[in-house]
């Protein structure tokens, strides 16, 4: 009996193998063997899959980077040479060097579409001609000075500089709707210097400005100074940015300035007669950055020498920085390092442009900054005009008389008009009249203006005639509204200033008057009477 159970425990496909003990065995092994089997399958799936993802993600970049060149080969032929270069840079990694651009000092516009294109525009975008000025205006807290400035800075120019010249505002905020009404304020204002080229306004994307919250304080200036001498660093970069391209010269103003008569044909003359072309910077005030002229070709160097350290040093060290590094030895002495500036900065006399304003673009900070060189303004500007006999409504202050003023003497200066008051000159030969010009303020008084007040004018031949032509309907001049008492009404003051041309059908004037249609908050002052006969 034992030796048949010994017998019937034995496998039959394994001879002399226990039936119950080694095949237990045998499947464990097998087991393990299996398990170490998926297990390297397992490694090799995920080594395939990461394999997998990197080649995935490497046609991604492809595709997107043939996207990318799409869009670029789309519009690459507008670009400028200047532009196809920064992009360059910026787009394509491989290249052995990498030149510096605006993006390294300012990185942060890589991150927005369109931070180089202004928000605002008004203009013809006039080119080729001579000088280039640009005015950057901010909001003040007090009072803006912008529409004194420009009326001075386009009275003082001749027909023909104004065809040779542009005048850029920058509106340097990024609130919208304060941008807005400052551009209709001056389209407004200015239609006719917008219209033909003269005039153009701009102002930065909204994006322009980086984040000034954690800029550091230096040379002992609170932050709010630090933040507004570094944004002004960058105001003035995005005008010569704007401006170099436009015209020969560049001349950086301010917003609140007066300047004198034959400004930009005295600065044109004086840059085309230096001895050479050394010179970098022509100073036609000693006051800050007001009248400084530079050649367009040397804006990129300027601006690129500002942007690397706009956020450490105001523009007036920036620009004598430039110049030190140019010419100065540093194993000489400061004399001699002088000297060699004074070969660059070239600086005329008197000033051109002299400074007005009172309440700075730094909220709370007053200044009454003058330049000295620039001499006493005229208050009052004279011309020869026909004679008359000159009466008003207004009460006169002191010794200001519309006698004087008619004569070129003095300015005429009087207490708050009010509806119905009138300024009248009875020419004692009937006069034929080609043009007029009435400026109202001055440059101490700019806010004395005359407000809603017309031009109006009377004929000889309708003195007598006028109530009959009015009572029957037969009116001469039909385009013309008419008052009550016969006169023609022809303009109106605009900020201040009223002018026009005379409409040769009226034949000899017997009467020029100026009426206030409604009450005036201020005084006024009435600074230029210009009456042009024509001539015969």
């Amino acid at each position: 009996t034992l030796e048949l159970m010994e017998k019937s425990s034995l496998c039959p496909l394994y001879p002399g193998i226990s039936l119950f003990g080694d095949v237990v065995d045998i499947y464990q092994r097998e087991f393990l063997a299996l398990r170490d089997r998926l297990h390297a399958a397992e490694q090799e799936n995920i080594k395939r899959s990461k394999e997998l993802n990197v080649v995935l993600d490497e046609i991604k970049r492809t595709i997107a980077e043939k996207q990318t060149l799409r869009d670029v080969n789309r519009t690459w032929s507008d670009l400028s040479d200047e532009a196809k270069l920064k992009l360059w840079n910026v787009t394509v990694s491989k290249n052995v060097l990498q030149l510096p651009s605006i993006f390294n000092h300012l990185p942060h516009l890589l991150a927005r579409e369109n931070t180089f294109l202004p928000s605002v525009y008004l203009g013809q975008r006039r080119t080729g001609v001579s000088i280039v000025m640009g005015v950057p205006t901010v909001k003040r807290e007090v009072h803006s000075y912008l529409i004194n400035t420009l009326n001075s800075l386009i009275y003082e120019l001749t027909p023909g500089e104004k065809q040779d010249c542009v005048i850029v505002v920058l509106i340097a905020e990024t609130d919208l709707p304060y941008v807005n009404s400052v551009a209709e304020n001056l389209k407004h204002l200015f239609p006719n210097e917008i219209q033909s080229g003269l005039l153009e306004v701009i102002a930065p994307s909204v994006n322009y400005y980086p984040d000034f919250s954690h800029l550091k304080e230096t040379f002992g200036d609170p932050k709010e100074r630090v933040r507004w001498r570094t944004k002004q660093n960058l105001d003035y970069c995005f005008l010569m940015m704007y401006a170099q391209l436009k015209g020969t010269y560049y001349v950086q103003l301010e917003d609140d300035i007066v300047a004198r008569p034959n400004y930009l044909s005295t600065m044109k003359n004086f840059a085309l007669q230096q001895p050479s072309e050394e010179w970098m910077i022509l100073e036609f005030s000693q006051l800050g950055f007001i009248g400084k002229m530079f050649k367009s070709l040397d804006l990129s160097l300027i601006v690129e020498f500002i942007l690397m350290f706009y956020k450490d040093k105001p523009i007036d060290w920036l620009l004598d920085h430039i110049l030190w590094v140019k010419v100065c030895n540093p194993e000489k002495d400061a004399k001699h390092c002088d000297r060699q500036k004074a070969n660059l900065r070239v600086r005329f006399k008197p000033s051109l442009f002299q400074h007005v304003g009172t309440h700075s673009s730094l909220a709370g900070k007053i200044q009454k900054l003058k330049d000295k060189d620039f001499g006493k303004h005229a208050l009052h500007k004279g011309h020869s005009n026909p004679p008359a006999e000159v009466t008003s409504s207004l009460k006169t202050y002191q010794h200001f008389t519309l006698e004087k003023a008619y004569l070129g003497e003095d300015f005429f200066w009087a207490f708050t008009p009010v509806a119905g008051d009138f300024i009248r000159f009875r020419f004692f030969t009937p006069v034929k009249v080609d043009r007029f010009f009435f400026r109202s303020g001055n440059i101490e008084h700019p806010g004395d203006k005359l407000f809603n007040t017309s031009v109006e004018v009377l004929p000889f031949d309708m003195v007598q005639s006028g109530k009959e032509t009015l009572l029957d309907g037969k009116d001469k001049f039909p385009k013309y509204q008419r008052t009550e008492d016969g006169y023609i009404r022809i303009a109106y003051f605009t900020n201040g200033i009223a002018e026009g041309e005379v409409d040769p059908s009226f034949g000899p004037l017997e009467f020029v008057r100026l009426s206030t249609l409604s009450d005036s908050p201020v005084w006024v002052i009435l600074s230029e009477i210009f009456i042009k006969k024509t001539e015969t």
